[in-house]
């Protein structure tokens, strides 16, 4: 259950705190008096898609909060999230577009946050009734209220398994001329590739080799001067030379002084050390002997492999995993004759399957289509609408994805009138009321204990406005019911009824919602019903809509 709402900075609402009790709560107001902003900042916290534009001008940021009770532990422990007796709900809309989420302090995403939102609370708003005349939707409805969503990922398992063979068999299906323009494409670039004999690793060492190669003067002088200065020519001494005297004439006095003695063992590293490096500086220099056309050689083959690269792929590795990925594919076409036979075999007995899973998600949305008519007829007769027939008409239709039936919701307003679709008979009220028992049956089977409804009552008046009135108050006693209206008959039967009001402080429009008592109910109902100017015959009518709200209710109990 939704206890407290705490908004800040949502469109014209500043700052506002609205504590909610168990059963019927109300808002009421004047259009445009900030009622659906309270249901706007509820669906932010929940994690649905916030718009920057809801940020009231002049702020940074926009913040909601919600505290909710009896959610069961286990939704919780899903997100790694400590149990307690409150759950507490956050959200931080920032003008850069960056979200900050939290459940109980913890941070999480807004993915999560609507997961479990979605759980918590069902917002039902004015454009349901338009998805109710959309008979694409009337599937999904009727697969909501039917469970069936394991057998609809069964059939769209094997579905999709004999639409990909589908595409096999497309793919090996092409005609005579088509087949040999392809194979000798496959085979040009075969032999291109195989020409070429590509190496792994074969470019990353012909660009060393060529960077040495353009840099072969400079290698060459400092080689051979680093040869020079460490071994000397024919007519002086190098350093590995005279570090080798140093060493000797050390040598002869090591054993009469702990000092000579340690000078004597580095001058022996030093000598290792630099002999070492002598003589790799001499095998460096067999590099040197190149022929003057490798440089030439090396940049013929890299313009060949650029030239490669631009056709097959952007590396050597690649242009390989082309050329395997071409063979493979000339060979499937060379052997198209019995891979197509095996696949048409294979795609027989995969359709078969697929059927198979369609008949048995028919038969379970048919089955609760029966369970669904009676519903919503028991519901629709509740609302004032006894002489109304409903059904769900079933076409069967070739497999999608969604399986093989077309489903449309039909009606008969009218005693004598034949079953037609609802868009081409149902009025406004007529199908707010549909609407209505329709949420109210898909309600029943899950544990979200939260229904908001935001205006969902358009186009009812009179006797069909009481019948709805009662209706979100039997919903109330089982879940708790938060209703935006404008129906005086709605407002009445509320169990925790809250005015919304605008006005202007200091040059800017802000939104006040405030608790009614008894008496600011009356006044609140008799302007539903007369205008701004209450008379007291309003007040007095106000007051007997009151006590019949409160007698049905009794009733209820």
């Amino acid at each position: 259950m939704l206890e407290l709402l705490h908004i800040e900075n949502i469109a014209i609402i500043e700052q506002a705190d609205i504590s909610f009790d168990a059963g019927f709560n109300v808002l009421t107001g004047e259009t445009g008096a900030g009622k659906s902003i309270v249901i706007d900042a509820i669906s932010a916290v929940l994690g649905q898609r916030a718009s920057r534009e809801l940020i009231r001008t002049g702020a940074d940021k926009a913040f909601v909060s919600a505290v909710f009770t009896g959610v069961p532990a286990e939704w919780l422990e899903e997100l790694g999230i400590q149990t307690e007796d409150e759950l507490l709900l956050q959200r931080e809309i920032h003008a850069d577009g960056k979200n900050v989420c939290r459940v109980n302090g913890r941070p999480v995403t807004v993915t999560q946050l609507r997961q479990l939102g979605s759980r918590l609370l069902n917002i039902h708003g004015q454009h349901d009734g338009q998805q109710l005349l959309d008979e694409r939707e009337h599937l999904f409805y009727l697969d909501a209220f039917g469970r069936v969503q394991d057998l609809l990922a069964d059939y769209r398992r094997e579905f999709s398994a004999l639409q990909s063979l589908r595409r096999q068999i497309q793919d090996l299906q092409m005609d005579e001329a088509e087949k040999a323009r392809k194979m000798d494409t496959l085979h040009f670039q075969i032999e291109e590739l195989e020409r070429a004999r590509l190496k792994t690793g074969e470019e990353e060492e012909l660009l060393s080799r060529r960077s040495f190669l353009r840099n072969s003067e400079k290698f060459i002088s400092a080689v051979q001067g680093a040869d020079y200065c460490l071994n000397g020519d024919d007519t002086g001494t190098g350093a590995v030379q005279l570090l080798q005297q140093a060493r000797q004439a050390l040598s002869s006095v090591k054993h009469l002084d702990d000092l000579y003695a340690g000078l004597s063992d580095r001058l022996e590293e030093l000598y290792s050390e630099a002999y070492d490096i002598s003589e790799t500086i001499r095998d460096q220099q067999e590099n040197f002997e190149f022929s003057p056309r490798e440089l030439d050689d090396i940049e013929g083959r890299l313009d060949q492999l650029y030239r490669l690269k631009k056709k097959y792929g952007p590396s050597v590795e690649d242009m390989l995993a082309y050329l395997d990925r071409c063979r493979q594919e000339l060979s499937a076409i060379e052997d198209a004759g019995d891979t197509l036979l095996h696949l048409e075999k294979h795609m027989q007995k995969q359709e078969a399957a697929a059927r198979a899973a369609a008949e048995k998600l028919s038969h379970a949305r048919k089955e609760a289509a029966q369970k669904l008519e009676k519903l919503i007829l028991t519901e629709l007769q509740q609302l004032d609408m006894g002489k109304i027939r409903f059904c769900v008409d079933f076409k069967p239709q070739p497999m999608d994805e969604n399986g093989s039936d077309a489903v449309a919701f039909l009606m008969s307003a009218n005693l004598g009138e034949e079953l037609r679709p609802i868009h081409k008979i149902a009025s406004g009220g007529e199908l707010a009321r549909i609407m209505l028992a329709m949420k109210n049956v898909l309600s029943q089977l899950d544990q979200v204990g939260t229904l908001v409804f935001d205006e969902v009552d358009t186009g009812v008046s009179g006797r069909a406005a009481q019948r709805v009135a009662e209706k979100m108050a039997r919903i109330s006693r089982t879940k708790q019911v938060l209703c935006v209206t404008h129906l005086p008959q709605l407002a009445a039967m509320a169990d925790t009824h809250f005015s919304v009001e605008k006005g202007e402080r200091d040059g800017r429009t802000y939104t006040r919602l405030q608790r009614l008592d008894t008496d600011l109910r009356c006044r609140e109902l008799a302007r539903l019903t007369g205008g701004e100017y209450a008379s007291d015959a309003m007040l007095s009518g106000a007051r007997e809509l009151l006590d019949a709200a409160e007698e049905y209710k009794k009733k209820l109990c």
